[in-house]
């Protein structure tokens, strides 16, 4: 284990150890490994270590995880806990936990709060940005990943190269940032479709860097219909089941972001950058919950601060099925919308083109 400075704070880091095989049911794994970069949508407990209220590492979240209140936004698993199960390797565990007695196939850097843009988030106390997210990842491929391919460096960027990474962020410079002008000034300079366009050259920027350091199959989902969760429902008037207003700010950044994506592609050698239509599919979970095996696309599960706007209030029980309801809190979702979210990306082409059953086998 190793320490670093990130934002002055000193954060533990693991030492990453490849397996080249896995010995196990099931085979080989389909990828070497699996890098998770985003927000609170993603984040398996990085938070716990920061000085933030925006963390996950109590009851009820987790009440049906196997390691129960680890730091996820969730009753039970994740988008890239999914992915991981599908892929045949262990859940990326948090880059800068201190827990290291398993083997690491890839590391999860994604920190609640956080966003695209570096200030996004701060106000509720230190959270990774996507740039302090790259800076972790390139003190895993600088530091970490030498000392297993000693002297043997063109097989670590084939390991890098056939690995997956999957990035969900850009909700929070929406509601954290664009859509908060009493904390963020963002909205007086930018017109809706000028923020858009901001988020997306600065993430452009940031998929070159994480190219640069070795990435090449990456999958980019879409930010989820902010204007849909009770935290947004519960403030403002609507008609409907969603404020549609702030839906469609974030779809100015959705409608640009498959061109830029296929514009990296076809820019950086060996690349494969994919968009995840999450906001679609989200947004028909959510008129349609039937369709998805859910009751309830309106209300949290758990009992939370602030009239059903906030996140779980400690150590009180949820609802009793939370797998049938969109959303856990006032943010996030069920392990049933996670699960949907991760499958119809493994094998939908009209989600993931290609997808990432398609993608491993290139």
């Amino acid at each position: 284990m190793e320490n670093i400075k990130v934002m002055g704070f000193t954060l533990f880091v693991f030492s990453v150890g490849l397996l080249h095989f896995i010995s196990s049911a099931c085979g080989a794994p389909l990828a070497p490994a699996l890098f998770v970069f985003g927000d609170s949508l993603f984040d398996s407990g990085n938070n716990n270590l920061l000085p933030t209220v925006s963390r996950a590492n109590f009851k009820p979240y987790g009440v049906d995880f196997v390691r129960g209140d680890t730091g996820r936004f969730s009753n039970g698993r994740l988008v890239p806990d999914f992915i991981a199960e599908f892929l045949g390797l262990p859940y990326p565990p948090p880059s800068i936990s201190i827990r290291i007695s398993t083997p690491v196939t890839g590391l999860n850097y994604a920190s609640a709060s956080c966003g695209i843009l570096p200030e996004t988030g701060q106000f509720l106390g230190k959270c990774l940005s996507l740039d302090d997210q790259i800076d972790l990842f390139q003190h895993t491929v600088n530091s970490s990943l030498p000392k297993h391919f000693k002297g043997r460096p063109n097989e670590q960027s084939e390991h890098l190269s056939k690995s997956i990474f999957v990035v969900c962020i850009g909700s929070n410079d929406y509601m954290s940032n664009y859509l908060k002008p009493k904390t963020s000034d963002t909205s007086k300079h930018y017109s809706p479709q000028a923020f858009a366009q901001h988020l997306l050259d600065k993430l452009s920027a940031q998929f070159r860097r994480l190219h640069s350091l070795g990435a090449r199959k990456v999958v980019m989902y879409e930010i989820g219909p902010v204007g849909c969760i009770p935290s947004m429902t519960r403030k403002n008037k609507h008609s409907g089941k969603c404020v549609e207003e702030s839906n469609q700010l974030v779809a100015y950044f959705n409608d640009n972001l498959l061109g830029m994506l296929q514009n990296l592609t076809s820019t950086l050698p060996n690349s494969i950058f994919v968009r995840s239509r999450a906001h679609w599919l989200g947004y028909d979970a959510i008129i349609n919950p039937s369709k998805y095996g859910l009751l309830d696309s309106s209300n949290p599960c758990c009992q939370t601060w602030a009239n059903g706007t906030s996140v779980c209030i400690p150590e009180l029980k949820p609802c009793p099925n939370p797998n049938q309801h969109y959303f856990f809190d006032g943010y996030h979702l069920s392990e049933t919308v996670y699960s949907v979210l991760a499958g119809a990306c493994i094998n939908d082409r009209s989600v993931c083109s290609p997808t990432l059953r398609e993608l491993v086998q290139m």
